[in-house]
């Protein structure tokens, strides 16, 4: 135990006790109530037990208080005397009581605190097995779109004169969709990174539901013009506490994947709808759903199984996890499950802030 901590543990016991001596005398002498006398130390004990380090402050108050006891409030008052009829069997009754509260307060806050320690570090291999799940999927996912912008552009720079124009342009439009396909990749990392730096803390304000939800489709519109997206929202009027950027980032994360793995003939389809005391958001596709093994697993990094064309830069390791990240730091949760005909991902975001409180 340090100096400090122990001056600390010092000058609160006094003051504790002190404290409860006059509150004692209060209602000894005002209001001539004697059997408070002794619950007043009792619970001066479990004050001192709780905010203080050790055993030693609850049990050295334990012995102080029945003095106290003894001395202030039992006559002769200001003398000792532990020949009273009875008196023994008090005495050593309440320094066994305060002492076995001081020992068991003292205990549960030592268990709590290695509770504490021991979340502290399940978390930390968490994290630990995040970032390494994150690493795995960085290299899947920007590894086949970077070797797909180097082999249109050298095949365009080393062939241009025999190429056609029809060529040529497949070969660009590779190279545009590649790049915009990394950009977005770049913005999930860039958002990640303010969470994690942030530790976790977000910005929330009360936002309308349609227009979260109307600004991520028209900025997946942008992207994916040819993406066929049918919306199911409420007509009630609904604010959500959330950071709308993010939200938004989540609602096209789903929506780009459930295009990039559905059947491209088919829709995708977003569903929000309020559920007790929260507003759930469904997004489905029609494509061939997520394989059963990777469901417990999809949101932890792991690189996508490849679509059905086989084309494997599409996958959604990287923007998944950006998704969890999201939502678990608005207190909401996150699903990934199969439906009939596809695969269906869906998040749920609290309607009422919560408060925390401190131990």
């Amino acid at each position: 135990m340090s100096k400090k901590t122990l001056c600390l543990n010092i000058l609160f016991t006094v003051l504790i006790l002190a404290a409860a001596t006059v509150l004692a005398y209060l209602f000894f002498y005002l209001g001539k109530n004697t059997t408070s006398v002794a619950i007043i130390y009792i619970l001066a004990v479990v004050f001192i037990s709780r905010y203080t380090d050790g055993y030693v402050p609850g049990i050295i108050s334990s012995f102080v208080g029945v003095i106290c006891v003894n001395y202030i409030f039992t006559y002769p008052f200001m003398k000792f005397n532990f020949t009273i009829d009875g008196y023994p069997v008090t005495f050593v009754g309440m320094i066994i009581i305060a002492s076995l509260i001081s020992t068991m307060t003292s205990h549960l806050k030592l268990q709590s605190r290695i509770i504490n320690e021991r979340e502290k570090l399940l978390m930390e291999a968490e994290k630990e097995t995040m970032r390494a799940n994150l690493l795995r999927a960085i290299s899947h996912d920007l590894r086949t779109p970077l070797t797909g912008i180097i082999g249109a552009s050298s095949a365009y720079l080393e062939n241009q004169e025999n190429l056609s124009e029809k060529a040529k342009t497949a070969c660009v439009k590779n190279i545009y969709e590649d790049s915009n396909w990394l950009l977005n990749m770049v913005e999930n990392l860039l958002t990640i990174t303010r969470i994690q730096t942030s530790n976790m803390a977000i910005h929330k304000t009360s936002e309308l539901l349609e227009e979260v939800v109307a600004e991520a489709v028209q900025r997946l519109r942008k992207r994916l013009p040819d993406a066929n997206i049918q919306i199911h929202i409420p007509e009630d009027f609904i604010l959500i506490p959330m950071d709308a950027t993010l939200i938004e980032q989540v609602l096209i994360n789903l929506m780009e994947n459930a295009y990039y793995h559905g059947n491209p003939h088919e829709p995708i389809i977003l569903h929000v709808f309020p559920e007790d005391d929260q507003v759930c958001f469904e997004v489905l596709d029609f494509g061939k759903g997520i394989p059963e093994d990777k469901l417990p697993v999809i949101f932890d990094g792991s690189p996508s199984t490849p679509n059905a064309s086989g084309d494997s830069r599409k996958g959604m390791g990287i923007g998944l996890t950006i998704c969890r990240t999201i939502i678990l730091a608005h207190k909401g949760k996150i699903y990934a499950e199969n439906h009939e005909h596809g695969a269906k991902l869906s998040f749920c975001l609290p309607l009422r802030e919560e408060k925390e409180h401190d131990d």
